[in-house]
């Protein structure tokens, strides 16, 4: 474990995190933090945000396979799913 460091707030409320603590985490400018503050101790933590762009390619990826498999979905199939997870969850009496 990295020994502690010392920062202090400024009067607008910003804190410098120490280098040597952003080197070892990867901390970039506009890297988003998730902030929780409970009595006396504040934790930061790294928010890992998805890559829209990858992930909607991945996503195109696994249904162009579904679709070579078994065939396009019409509306029907589409509302016919839709309808049977609400009947599953409850939803639908």
């Amino acid at each position: 474990m990295a020994e502690p460091e010392i920062t202090t707030m400024s009067e607008r409320g910003q804190v410098v995190i120490p280098q040597a603590v952003r080197e070892r985490l990867g901390l970039k400018p506009k890297t988003k933090l998730l902030v929780y503050g409970e009595k006396d101790t504040i934790i930061l933590k790294k928010l890992y945000l998805p890559n829209v762009r990858e992930e909607w390619e991945r996503i195109k990826k696994i249904m162009d396979e579904r679709i070579k498999k078994y065939g396009e979905l019409t509306e029907e199939d589409i509302a016919a799913e839709v309808k049977a997870y609400r009947r599953k969850k409850g939803l639908l009496r």
